[in-house]
C-alpha cells in the first residue's frame, strides 16, 4: 500500500468535470450519429433526447450511492453491500467487460483517424489490417504513462488536454454547418423512415455514448470533496447530451448523398461509409472552411479518442482494484504504488489484456460490433444500482437521499433493461456467455458463495433479457414483434425482477462480511453535505 495512506484526494471539481466530459465525448461523437441515422433516419435526434432522459435517471442513482460509498471503482462495489458477494461478482465482471472493451474501441477510433493519412491501416471493409492492429497494441501501452504518475498529474494533464479537445471537437461541427446545410435531409425522405422501432434500435449507440459518465464515481476515493461527484455527474450528462445532439444534427444536415456515392434518402446505405464518418464528410468539401473543419476533425479523430482511452484505462484499473477489495482477484491488485498511490498492477494488467483484444479481435469486428458488446455488458452491470439504492435505504445505511428516488430508481432499472434488449442479437448472448465464463471461473476458484440466495433475481434477470433478445423480431427466432417484445421487457422487468431484487436484498448492513472502504476513520465525523436530503428526510 501507499505507506498505509491509501489513495490521494487530489482531484478538484473542475478537473473532475473535465475528466467526465473528456471520457464521455470521444468515439461515439463520430460514430454513433452514423449508426443511429442508418437505422432511424433523422429520428435519431429523438433517440438522443430519450437517451439524455434515461441517463439522467441513471446518474442520479450514482449520485446517491457514491455519497454513501465514495470508493474507487464504486459502481462495481455497491451491490456487495446490498446483495452480497455473488451478485457483486457478476455485477463487477460485467463492469470490467465494459471497461476492457472501451480502450481498444478508442484505439480503433484513433486508427480510423490515422487511416486518412496512412491508408494501409484499414482494409476496404473498414477493419484494421495487421499494421493497424500493431498500432492498436502500441496505443494501448501508450495509455499507461498518463495514469502511472499519480492522480494529480493525471487530472492536470486531462484538464488541459480535455479543454483543448472540446474546442477541437465543437468548432468543426459549426464549420460544417456553414459549408453545407441540406434541410431536405430532415423532411424530404421522412423524419421517421423506420418508424418508432428505428428510434429504439438506435438507442444502444446513444447509451454507449453516455456510459462514459460512470468514470466519475470510479474516481470517488480520489476527489477532494465527495459533493464534487454530484455536480460533475450532472454537468457531464447535460453537457455531453448537448454536444451529441449538435453532432447528430450536423451529420444529418451535412450529408451530401451524391458526393458520397449514395442514393438520396437511402439511410440504410450509410453502412457503406468506411472510416471516421465526419472526416469522410469534411473531405467532400473543398472550400476553405471545409478544409479547416477537415484538419480539426483529423486532429480530434486521432487525439480525442486517445484521451478517452487512457482515462478509461485508469477507471478500469480502479474496477480491478475494487474487485480485489471484494476478494475476487489476487491481493496484488489492491496494492498501491508507494509513491504515486495508484493501483499499478491493475493498470499493467489492463494494458496487457487491452492490447491482446486490440490485436486478436482487430480483423474480426468493426468498431460498431465492439460498441454493441460493450453496451450490453455495461448496462447489465448497471442494472444492480437502482435496486441496490433501494435496498440500502431499507437497511438504513444511506447517508443522503435524493428526492424522488423511489420513482427515479425503477425508471433507471427499466432504462437499463431496454438498452440491453435493444442491443439485439447476437451482441447480448456474446456478452452474456463471456460474462458467465469469467464469473464461473472466478466464483469457483475464489469459492464465492456468500449471498448466493440473494443473487437469484439477478441471474434470472440476465437470463430473461437474453431470452427476450432470442425470441424478439431481430433475434434468432423472430417470434415476437419488436414493439411487443419491447413492452414485455419493460413490464416483466418492473413487475417481477425489480421488486424481487429489492425483496432479496440483505436486510442488515453487510460490514460483517465486507469492510466498507469509504467508512470514516475512528473519531472522524461525517459532515452534512449540501444539496441532498438527510436520512431523516424520508424516502
Amino acid at each position: 500500500m501507499s505507506d498505509g495512506k491509501g489513495m490521494k484526494k487530489e482531484i478538484g471539481l473542475t478537473s473532475l468535470i473535465i475528466i467526465g466530459l473528456a471520457s464521455a465525448v470521444a468515439t461515439a461523437i463520430f460514430f454513433s450519429p452514423l449508426q443511429m441515422t442508418e437505422v432511424a433516419g433523422p429520428g435519431s435526434l429523438i433517440a438522443w433526447i430519450i437517451a439524455i432522459l434515461f441517463y439522467v435517471t441513471i446518474s442520479i442513482t450514482y449520485i446517491e450511492l457514491s455519497q454513501t460509498y465514495a470508493e474507487a471503482g464504486g459502481p462495481s462495489r455497491y451491490s456487495i453491500y446490498s446483495h452480497g458477494a455473488v451478485t457483486n461478482l457478476i455485477n463487477a465482471m460485467a463492469d470490467l467487460l465494459w471497461y476492457l472493451f472501451i480502450p481498444p474501441i478508442e484505439a480503433f477510433a484513433t486508427i480510423e483517424g490515422l487511416d486518412y493519412i496512412f491508408p494501409s491501416l484499414l482494409d476496404s471493409q473498414g477493419f484494421p489490417t495487421l499494421e493497424g492492429a500493431i498500432v492498436g497494441v502500441i496505443l494501448m501501452f501508450a495509455y499507461i504513462p498518463f495514469n502511472y504518475y499519480g492522480v494529480k498529474t493525471f487530472s492536470r494533464i486531462t484538464s488541459g488536454f480535455g479543454t483543448v479537445k472540446y474546442i477541437i471537437y465543437i468548432l468543426p461541427a459549426f464549420l460544417l454547418l456553414l459549408v453545407f446545410f441540406n434541410v431536405k435531409n430532415f423532411t424530404a425522405y421522412g423524419f421517421l423512415p423506420f418508424g418508432v422501432a428505428g428510434i429504439f434500435s438506435s438507442m444502444p449507440y446513444a447509451m454507449f455514448a453516455f456510459g462514459g459518465a460512470r468514470v466519475i464515481p470510479d474516481f470517488a476515493e480520489e476527489v477532494k470533496k465527495k459533493t464534487y461527484l454530484i455536480y460533475a455527474l450532472i454537468i457531464t450528462v447535460i453537457g455531453e447530451g448537448l454536444v451529441y445532439l449538435l453532432f447528430d444534427f450536423t451529420f444529418i444536415a451535412n450529408l451530401d448523398w451524391t458526393k458520397l456515392g449514395l442514393t438520396p434518402g437511402n439511410w440504410a446505405s450509410l453502412n457503406k461509409v468506411v472510416g471516421n464518418p465526419f472526416i469522410v464528410l469534411a473531405s467532400t468539401h473543398h472550400s476553405g472552411l471545409g478544409q479547416i473543419a477537415l484538419l480539426l476533425l483529423l486532429i480530434g479523430g486521432i487525439v480525442g479518442p486517445f484521451l478517452t482511452g487512457y482515462v478509461y484505462m485508469g477507471g478500469g484499473a480502479r474496477v480491478l482494484f475494487a474487485s480485489a477489495r471484494s476478494g475476487f482477484l489476487h491481493e496484488k491488485f489492491k496494492a498501491l504504488h508507494s509513491k504515486y498511490a495508484i493501483p499499478y498492477w491493475g493498470l499493467i494488467l489492463f494494458a496487457i489484456v487491452g492490447a491482446v483484444i486490440a490485436f486478436l479481435f482487430a480483423p474480426v469486428p468493426s468498431i460498431y460490433g465492439l460498441i454493441d458488446d460493450a453496451t450490453v455488458a455495461g448496462y447489465i452491470g448497471f442494472a444492480t444500482n437502482p435496486v441496490a439504492m433501494m435496498v440500502l435505504r431499507m437497511q438504513g445505511v444511506t447517508k443522503w437521499k435524493i428526492k424522488g428516488g423511489s420513482i427515479i430508481s425503477p425508471i433507471a432499472f427499466a432504462a437499463s433493461s431496454l438498452i440491453v434488449f435493444w442491443s439485439g442479437w447476437p451482441a447480448v448472448p456474446y456478452s452474456v456467455i463471456i460474462l458467465a465464463i469469467i464469473t464461473a471461473i472466478l466464483g469457483i476458484v475464489g469459492k464465492v458463495t456468500e449471498g448466493l440466495k440473494e443473487s437469484t433475481w439477478y441471474i434470472g434477470y440476465i437470463a430473461f433479457l437474453t431470452f427476450m433478445t432470442y425470441i424478439g423480431s431481430d433475434g434468432a427466432l423472430s417470434l415476437v414483434p419488436y414493439l411487443t417484445a419491447t413492452l414485455i421487457t419493460v413490464i416483466v422487468s418492473l413487475v417481477l425482477f425489480y421488486p424481487l431484487g429489492i425483496y432479496q436484498g440483505l436486510r442488515e448492513r453487510n460490514y460483517l462480511y465486507h469492510k466498507e472502504a469509504s467508512a470514516p476513520e475512528e473519531g472522524e465525523a461525517s459532515a452534512p453535505e449540501e444539496g441532498l436530503e438527510s436520512e431523516e428526510g424520508g424516502r
